[in-house]
């Protein structure tokens, strides 16, 4: 029974401690079964928790609000349930003491209250290395908030500086629309550019702390992803239907964009086709693609090429990143813009709102 106890002690604090370098240490993009199996059941417990307030998005936001912060408290919590039960069990089979005494003994090592038993000699060794892994794992998670929080802020400040451009929630036929009425095409170029810097700071950050993916904006219709869509729409509305005045930059920030997109997908075991053909179905119409072009070019926007033959080259774009990133969005509960795909709730897709017009008529 000891050797057994030894060897599923043993075990136990071999996956507890590889849980904590995949997550917190490790700088690569590694599957953490713990965050995503605490993701998907608090987000289902949450779920839940907003049905009496309502089916509606604002119900659920509120409730997925807590999401992030459940997750990290989570994840401590079971890492020194699961150091506790090891050492036990460790403890348990290096001595003679019953299974309470070996609980008492590992509990008081692990969390620095002191020794608790009185077979010093033998367990010393055990005893210091407990003491040493309680304090060790909650540094690490202090550590480890604050580099959270720096790619979170770093992401919502381009979430926040895209809402005067693309409405709110954003969108990317609106985001086109807002710069011909406004006289701000030349600004689409840098738009691109920050990012296609912010798409390749997403793919790093996300897939290397998943648990980011559970932050949510602190504005109800602000969302990451829906940013992201929006953007990589636009550039791929403009490269289809002005493909002679549409900027590199519109390229590069697609393919920066699924690039990252398709990071976090393996991380978070998304499937995903890695080479799509162009005509691949997709899940947009084209009657709402030529609505939104009518839409754009109703507003100023250039258009040089007929939306019948604009479709098949946005499509061919779109196919690239559609499925991955309504699948986010809804994993996400996403704030349900326009072309974002579907929820795990019935709710309808919100569109932006536009400001009036209260430019100052002319006077003589």
């Amino acid at each position: 029974m000891r050797t057994i106890a030894a060897l599923g002690g043993l075990l136990l604090l071999t996956l507890t401690v590889a849980s904590i370098l995949r997550t917190m240490v490790v700088p690569r993009g590694l599957y953490s079964s713990l965050v995503m199996r605490l993701w998907r059941s608090l987000r289902s417990v949450l779920h839940l928790v907003a049905r009496p307030f309502g089916n509606s998005y604002r119900a659920h936001d509120r409730a997925q609000a807590w999401l992030a912060p459940l997750v990290l408290m989570a994840m401590l919590f079971c890492w020194l349930v699961a150091l506790l039960a090891s050492f036990t069990l460790l403890t348990y089979a290096s001595s003679g003491l019953s299974w309470s005494v070996s609980l008492r003994e590992a509990g008081s090592s692990l969390f620095t209250l002191g020794f608790a038993s009185g077979d010093r000699l033998r367990l010393s060794a055990l005893d210091f290395v407990a003491a040493a892994s309680g304090p060790l794992v909650i540094a690490l998670q202090i550590a480890y908030l604050p580099t959270l929080y720096g790619s979170y802020n770093r992401r919502e400040v381009e979430v926040t500086l895209l809402q005067s451009r693309a409405g709110e929630p954003a969108w990317g036929p609106e985001l086109l629309a807002r710069q011909s009425l406004v006289d701000t095409e030349t600004a689409l170029p840098q738009l691109y550019r920050d990012w296609e810097r912010l798409a390749a700071e997403l793919g790093e950050s996300h897939s290397n702390y998943p648990v980011l993916l559970s932050f949510r904006s602190p504005q109800p219709y602000r969302s990451w992803i829906v940013a992201l869509i929006a953007v990589m729409d636009a550039a791929a509305i403009q490269l289809a239907v002005s493909p002679r005045t549409a900027p590199p930059e519109a390229r590069l920030v697609l393919r920066a964009g699924f690039t990252a997109l398709r990071d976090i997908a393996r991380v978070v075991r998304i499937d995903y086709d890695t080479d799509p053909e162009p005509d691949a179905p997709i899940r947009l119409t084209y009657a709402e693609f030529d609505a939104a072009v009518s839409m754009i070019a109703t507003a100023g926007f250039e258009v040089e090429r007929p939306t019948v033959l604009a479709w098949p080259h946005f499509h061919g774009w779109r196919v690239n990143y559609e499925s991955i990133a309504y699948e986010l969005a809804r994993r996400g509960d996403a704030v349900p813009a326009l072309w974002t795909g579907g929820r795990d709730f019935p709710t309808p897709a919100i569109p932006p709102r536009r400001p009036a017009d209260r430019r100052p008529g002319d006077r003589n």
